[in-house]
């Protein structure tokens, strides 16, 4: 684990790969639903919760300076925060966070998979196509770091693509002031808040690439490079994809449509042969972002194991030389997790209890409001000198946390909102029951 096997393409890569890759291509309509149709609306709520992973990302790139061990977020925690807070951090996103969004996202590639092959789209099959993607993409992670690295960038190439076509298409010839007019009236401040979480969800993963900090060479000049650079990029994609899908499609359709209006775009643009190419860039686009979450997720567990902050460190920090180091004890964590809450995932949409969401929205909310100790301790370490820059040292993390704090009001308008947050919280208080347990070993 101590070899230096990715650059700051790869980093890079990373951050944009997992971010543009799933939420865009099928939160669009949901973002139009909850702003009524008004693609002004939408732009507007996409800049506001940019401020999140803007701010976060340059706040948290900070800390990145200062250290480059491995365990990303945990790590920064437990030397800049406290040892409990990395403890409850690193149990929520090793059993909750990774594994529910490797799962919906690997769910979203069965999706497009069925249109393109022409499959009935049944959740079963979808399912079915997402679950063996996602332990595929387990496999070659395990066997091979460089290979999972190597598809990551390609990935990141690749998905552009669709991405870049559809806004610009949209932007030259659609009709943009028509877009902008459509449903012209503002749904409030409440419809507007909702539509926070969608684009949350679309905007989620900048932080994964802090796993696999101390695998980036030069990190310290690396990470915080590519954790500034990658967030613009993300936005002014994001927001000319919105924009142009729109003109192109129109907010009436996209609403009619559903998830099915990538499709439709495409092959408005380029007929059915060429909308069926598009479909794939989508697919491989989605699967990029699952990898970077199993690219991350999988190392999580043996960053804790290494601080005794789970049970069976030994297992979890037991590194096969075989394999290139790769702790497998710790990616074994990984894949129970996913496959347990595939399990879960498949019931709750089967029988529809978690109507109009998925088990990974609140997981995304809750995890922004466990950034607000982490932006916390960079003020305080810009107090105490260690941190020179006061913009970085103060105002970022002061507006990284307004934007956590948005996201988190977003999540409140999500009627099962107190549901999630007590699986949520059942998993941080057994954190810090072991934490309390263990504690004279913890860090040892």
């Amino acid at each position: 684990m101590k070899e230096r096997k990715y650059n700051l393409l790869t980093a890079v890569a990373m951050i944009v790969g997992i971010v543009i890759g799933s939420g865009i291509f099928f939160k669009s309509d949901n973002v139009l639903a909850f702003t009524g149709g008004n693609v002004r609306d939408g732009v507007i709520v996409f800049c506001v919760a940019a401020i999140a992973i803007i701010f976060g990302s340059l706040s948290l790139s900070q800390l990145a300076l200062l250290t480059d061990e491995p365990g990303g977020l945990l790590t920064y925690a437990n030397e800049f925060s406290s040892p409990k807070l990395a403890c409850a951090l690193g149990w929520f996103e090793s059993f909750l966070y990774y594994p529910t969004l490797a799962v919906v996202v690997s769910w979203v590639a069965g999706v497009y998979a069925c249109g393109l092959f022409g499959w009935e789209g049944t959740l079963t099959n979808q399912m079915l196509f997402g679950g063996a993607a996602m332990i595929l993409l387990w496999v070659m992670n395990v066997l091979s770091a460089k290979l999972g690295g190597l598809f990551q960038s390609a990935a990141f190439l690749i998905k552009l693509i669709p991405l870049v076509l559809i806004a610009v298409a949209g932007l030259i010839w659609g009709d943009v002031p028509t877009a902008f007019l459509a449903n012209p009236t503002s749904v409030g401040a409440a419809g507007l808040f909702a539509a926070i979480v969608p684009i949350a969800f679309a905007f989620d993963g900048w932080v994964i690439a802090t796993s696999i900090c101390g695998e980036i060479k030069d990190s310290k000049k690396n990470l915080p490079r590519a954790m500034i650079l990658s967030p613009i990029m993300i936005l002014a994609v994001y927001v000319a994809y919105f924009v142009g899908i729109s003109a192109l499609v129109g907010p009436e359709q996209i609403l009619a449509l559903g998830d099915a209006h990538v499709e439709m775009a495409a092959t408005t643009l380029f007929g059915p042969i060429g909308a069926k190419l598009m479909v794939i860039f989508v697919i491989i686009s989605v699967l990029g972002t699952s990898n970077g979450l199993i690219l991350g997720g999988m190392r999580l567990p043996y960053a804790l194991g290494l601080r005794g902050m789970m049970p069976a460190k030994d297992y979890l920090t037991k590194e096969n030389e075989k394999l290139g180091g790769m702790p497998v004890g710790s990616t074994v964590v990984m894949l129970v997790g996913m496959l347990f809450w595939w399990c879960v995932h498949f019931l709750s949409m089967k029988f529809d209890l978690l109507p109009g969401s998925d088990i990974s929205e609140i997981a995304i909310v809750v995890h922004y409001l466990l950034f607000i100790p982490l932006y916390l301790s960079v003020i305080k370490l810009c107090k105490q000198g260690r941190i020179t820059n006061k913009f970085y040292g103060y105002v970022s993390p002061v507006l990284a946390c307004v934007g956590s704090l948005i996201v988190l009001i977003g999540g409140f308008q999500n009627k099962l909102f107190p549901l999630y947050l007590v699986i949520c919280a059942i998993v941080v208080i057994a954190a810090l029951v072991f934490f309390h347990k263990n504690r004279e070993n913890i860090n040892k």
